[in-house]
């Protein structure tokens, strides 16, 4: 259920004292297949950290032996001294892997960087570097579960996927709970397969995956400086599946992981699937389930067990969607308290004691539907953002 599920990967997760409490905090990942091919999706913030920079460069060679993780800081905001720290990062994992594996051979630009953490200030190269020859070490073929912990910020529980092609198979972990907004979220997420696959196929599974998953999620509309969404392939199976075949297993293991993560978000207590049916097309589906998915007070709602959906009604009318109001039908959790834009069954008929919420919109504009993914907005939220830097 980890990274190392596909033949030719290992993996480790260190504690290198970036974290005070002196939880793991440095994970690595390791291709030893002999194909090496990758494809990346990252933040679209215009503030991007220097981690981001820096892969997005190596990822445009279309071939990534390694992947070095942080958590404890984002490196972000940083200026060029905390892209220096990145490259030497880089540098530092590539010749440390290369004496401990010769026939590897690596340079800098085969290593991938992520970092997550605290905006604003620079990494403790010291303990970071140290970190880095430890994860060497400690690499092993069942080291999955132990880098998905050690990626953890603000999360609760580590985030680890697997899906199963014929005769290949997809491996994944993230972390992420809070800042979850589309163009991913404020997550790192290393996906893995031994397919034999190229760099174009990669990225056309890749976007296709994240496009229906991650970029629908929608925690609390807080894009962050450091998503960063890899695929690595090791051709250890030496099966070549058609894009077809890999766009099905990367989104299975991407909508798990991103389950997983709006399941996980800070202080929820609801999990809520926003579907929109009815829509002229699919953008304009999207637009309707995140306009609500980010509107505080249907959250807040939620989170008190009021099936307001009055709000739920207004927060579809700010979006440039094709529909009439009078048209909308709003369900929650399977009843249409809302018919052609008025009060309908009786919303004291919603229960919505559980866990999960459904909220179903029907525009009766068109064929196209999409689900959002969100989660409520608590008492527990404001308490563990208010103070995070400190």
């Amino acid at each position: 259920m980890t990274v190392t599920a596909p033949r030719g990967f290992r993996a480790s997760g260190v504690a290198a004292g970036l974290k005070s409490g002196g939880a793991p905090d440095v994970a690595l990942v390791v291709n030893d297949g002999p194909d090496a091919t990758v494809a990346g999706v990252f933040t679209a913030n215009r503030v991007k950290a220097a981690p981001v920079l820096w892969t997005q460069q190596v990822v445009r060679g279309g071939v990534v032996r390694a992947v070095v993780l942080n958590s404890g800081g984002a490196n972000a905001c940083t200026g060029p001294a905390g892209f220096q720290d990145t490259h030497a990062t880089a540098e530092h994992t590539a010749a440390a892997l290369t004496s401990a594996s010769p026939r590897l051979r690596l340079g800098a630009a085969d290593v991938a960087v992520c970092s997550t953490g605290l905006i604003g200030e620079r990494l403790p190269m010291p303990k970071l570097l140290p970190g880095v020859r430890a994860a060497i070490r400690g690499l092993t073929r069942d080291g999955g579960a132990a880098a998905a912990q050690a990626i953890m910020t603000t999360d609760t529980k580590p985030k680890t996927t697997v899906a199963a092609g014929p005769g290949w198979t997809v491996g994944g972990m993230a972390k992420g709970a809070g800042m979850l907004a589309p163009a991913m979220a404020t997550m790192l997420c290393v996906l893995t397969t031994d397919a034999v696959a190229g760099p174009d196929s990669l990225d056309a599974a890749l976007r296709a995956a994240c496009r229906v998953t991650f970029d629908r999620i929608d925690s609390d509309g807080c894009m962050s400086t450091n998503d960063t969404v890899l695929l690595l392939a090791s051709g250890a199976s030496g099966i070549e599946p058609t894009v077809e075949e890999l766009t099905a297993a990367v989104t299975a293991a991407c909508h798990d992981l991103a389950q997983q993560l709006i399941a996980d978000a800070e202080g929820a207590t609801k999990q809520i699937a926003i579907e929109v049916v009815g829509a002229a097309d699919d953008d304009d589906a999207v637009e309707v389930g995140r306009a609500v998915a980010r509107n505080n007070l249907v959250k807040t709602a939620l989170f008190g067990n009021d099936p307001n959906w009055g709000r739920i009604l207004a927060a579809v009318g700010t979006t440039a969607a094709v529909f009439e109001p009078d048209d909308v039908d709003v369900a929650v959790n399977g009843v249409w308290v809302c018919r052609a834009g008025s009060a309908a069954e009786d919303r004291s008929l919603v229960d919505l004691t559980g866990r999960d919420v459904t909220i179903r919109i029907d525009l009766h504009a068109g064929p196209a539907e999409a689900t959002v993914w969100t989660n409520d907005l608590s008492h527990a939220y404001v308490h563990e953002n208010s103070a995070y830097s400190t």
